[in-house]
């Protein structure tokens, strides 16, 4: 049976946010609800844009996610799940401020990679501007022995062009550019590439889009949410 329930630190696009909690429903083997796992969800869109900040743009986030974490604590959450990568930039502080567990939405993404490919050595990662700028993933592969790839500067711009003016305004993005950031990355030496930034989790559902190269981060964190929670995983057979 699931146990006390576990929070979820909202703060990113409403379409990562649905996504996220249909992927731990969807990652569930639950037979009725009461399978299910217990979330106290703290979805705030009005957190001031991480990767904004990090360029020099805008008002800081670090004060909103705070204060969103220690809501949840005081409402019951036992841990706090992030589905959102580039607010990891704050997890410590995150951290420092409630006395519960914070799950590591990076360090969770890497170790999913390694469970998915025995003998990983080089991932490649598809992220915003932030999150490679912070080297947070870069970090997090370094501490798990992995080389870490990163899109050429012209790539990068198609990346955050496929966040920001597709996924983020809701708009289409075509299957084959999508597929060719994923391309870019193996043809660099990637043995997996990680979906580094939840707008691209949404658009890998959006599409449908089965490719055993991709390990992404919202089902990454979904899984651990889950275990957390005291439910247990489906079988992805």
């Amino acid at each position: 049976m699931p146990g006390p329930p576990g929070g979820v630190l909202g703060g990113l696009g409403p379409a990562a946010a649905v996504y996220f909690l249909r992927r731990v429903v969807e990652l569930t083997d639950a037979r009725r609800d009461q399978d299910h796992v217990d979330l106290l969800v703290w979805q705030f869109g009005s957190v001031p844009d991480r990767t904004g900040f990090l360029q020099g743009r805008g008002e800081s986030p670090e004060p909103a996610l705070v204060a969103n974490a220690v809501a949840l604590e005081r409402a019951g959450a036992t841990f706090i799940s992030v589905p959102c990568n580039t607010a990891i930039v704050w997890v410590d502080a995150i951290r420092a401020a409630v006395g519960i567990e914070v799950l590591h939405t990076v360090e969770e993404t890497i170790a999913a990679a390694q469970a998915a490919v025995p003998g990983l050595t080089s991932v490649g990662l598809l992220a915003t501007d932030g999150t490679l700028e912070q080297g947070i993933y870069a970090r997090a592969a370094e501490a798990a022995g992995l080389t870490l790839l990163v899109p050429e500067p012209e790539v990068q711009e198609r990346v955050m062009a496929v966040i920001y003016d597709g996924v983020k305004a809701g708009n289409p993005v075509p299957r084959d550019e999508f597929d060719a950031l994923v391309d870019h990355l193996a043809d660099r030496g990637a043995e997996a590439v990680l979906l580094g930034c939840t707008e691209l989790s949404v658009l890998l559902g959006d599409l449908g889009i089965e490719d055993p190269r991709l390990v992404d981060s919202i089902d990454a964190v979904a899984r651990a949410t889950v275990l957390r929670g005291g439910g247990t995983l489906r079988d992805p057979a």
